[in-house]
């Protein structure tokens, strides 16, 4: 099996529902996010390429348009906006333009990182 990433990166704020008063996540804050795509295929295309990095555009596009400079929580209620939803709201978005999508890495710090990767997979 052969398996790439590509990593993008967005500046946004979000709060936490559901959280006692005094957890810092459930006050407005921000964070640095780095998205990284994961894509895996048992063989590679004419060119030695799971997929051609350039073909995951549309992935910056995406994140520079709808999400770069945005409160997450207009964008994705009714869910709470944690790093584990958009992960998964992610991978909802790209996996119909590419199939060979098989995780989104989340990370809001250098020390932390949700993945939604399903079952299936």
């Amino acid at each position: 099996m052969y398996k790439i990433s590509k990593e993008f990166s967005f500046s946004a704020a979000h709060q936490l529902y559901g959280l006692p008063s005094e957890h810092p996540c459930s006050r407005l804050h921000g964070h640095n996010y780095v998205v990284t795509v994961h894509l895996k295929s048992e063989s590679l295309t004419d060119n030695g390429f799971v997929q051609d990095y350039n073909e995951l555009q549309s992935v910056k596009t995406y994140i520079d348009e709808q999400l770069d400079h945005r409160n997450l929580n207009d964008i994705m209620s009714p869910a709470n906006s944690s790093a584990e939803n958009l992960a998964k709201m992610l991978y909802d978005v790209f996996k119909p333009q590419f199939p060979k999508l098989y995780a989104i890495e989340i990370s809001e710090t250098p020390k932390t990182s949700a993945i939604y990767e399903p079952d299936s997979q």
